[in-house]
Formats: structure tokens, C-alpha cells, sequence
């Protein structure tokens, strides 16, 4: 069950899943009207548009892809930490928790802006 919690006036609880049509967002925007994530690379302005581009950038920032892990993901790790970057397999579902998690990671590198 994934989406977002959200409290209404009378302090009851919705969950909105903004991956299906049916829901409204929370100013009653339908999903595609609300608005997407892009992850940006800083020191280069440019928006990282697929894992290419991604793990170029990770490998020249000491990030090495891990193969032991989950098959369906493409993970990445870093042998001076145990920080673990992990993404789903397919491009197209790489979402802002995926990003955020990217920033987290690599400060002052990336940063999440709406598109």
C-alpha cells in the first residue's frame, strides 16, 4: 500500500495513491496534474535523465555498482561506508524517494526540484 497519508478538517486519516487516476490530490488536482520530481546533478546543472548518466556520476564520486544484492534492483555501495543506494530496475520507476535518498547520500552533489 503505498501513497500519501494525509489529515483531513475532521482529523480523520485518507490515503492517496498518486500512481492512480481515480484519486484526487490534495487540492483536488488529479495525479497528472501534480507535479513531478527531477533529480539535478549541481555541479553541472544537468537532470539526471537515466541510469547511464546516474552511474557515471556515482562511480566518479567513489560509488561502485553492487551485483550481490536484490536482482531487480541496481544497487550501488561505497567501500568507505555502508551506505547502500538501491533503485528499481526500471528507469521509469525511479521516483522522489529514490532521489531524496541519492542526496542524502551525496551532499552538496544532487538536489530534487520540481519539474
Amino acid at each position: 500500500m503505498s501513497g500519501v497519508w494525509w489529515f483531513n478538517e475532521n482529523g480523520v486519516m485518507t490515503l492517496e495513491n498518486p500512481g492512480t487516476e481515480q484519486n484526487k490530490g490534495r487540492q483536488g488536482q488529479s495525479s497528472s496534474q501534480l507535479r513531478r520530481k527531477e533529480l539535478v546533478h549541481l555541479p553541472t546543472g544537468k537532470v539526471v535523465s537515466s541510469y547511464t548518466s546516474l552511474e557515471r556520476i556515482l562511480k566518479s564520486l567513489g560509488w561502485e555498482r553492487y551485483y550481490e544484492g536484490d536482482p531487480d534492483l541496481y544497487q550501488f555501495h561505497r567501500s568507505s561506508s555502508i551506505d547502500l543506494i538501491s533503485l528499481p530496475w526500471d528507469f521509469s520507476k525511479f521516483n522522489s524517494t529514490h532521489m531524496y535518498d541519492i542526496v542524502v547520500k551525496n551532499p552538496n552533489i544532487f538536489h530534487v526540484r520540481d519539474t
